[in-house]
């Protein structure tokens, strides 16, 4: 069985990307990102400062405003939110079911 270490890095939530990568670089502020993804300002700001998650409507609304696909936010978004659940301790205690056989 494959469990999570406790030296596994804590992967990058995708809103510290649209941050740093998207929204810093190309010099947009968040209340115009906003508008242009047709999202709240609070929606949008949650989600780069890594307090909510990106919705797959979110993913698709990224991918048609800065060409970056909704399949990259997703999968960001899903590790990251692996890595939360199991570093949580919350599904310690949970085992595998074993057959009783037949």
């Amino acid at each position: 069985m494959i469990r999570l270490m406790e030296s596994e890095m804590k992967p990058v939530h995708p809103g510290a990307v649209l941050r740093e990568d998207i929204l810093k670089e190309m010099k947009i502020s968040i209340t115009k990102a906003a508008k242009e993804l047709y999202i709240s300002r609070k929606q949008l700001s949650e989600v780069v400062n890594e307090t909510a998650a990106i919705s797959a409507e979110m993913a698709v609304c990224l991918e048609n405003e800065f060409g970056v696909n909704a399949e990259f936010w997703l999968d960001m978004q899903k590790k990251f939110d692996i890595w939360k659940v199991k570093s949580s301790g919350r599904v310690q205690g949970i085992h595998r079911i074993v057959s009783q056989g037949a």
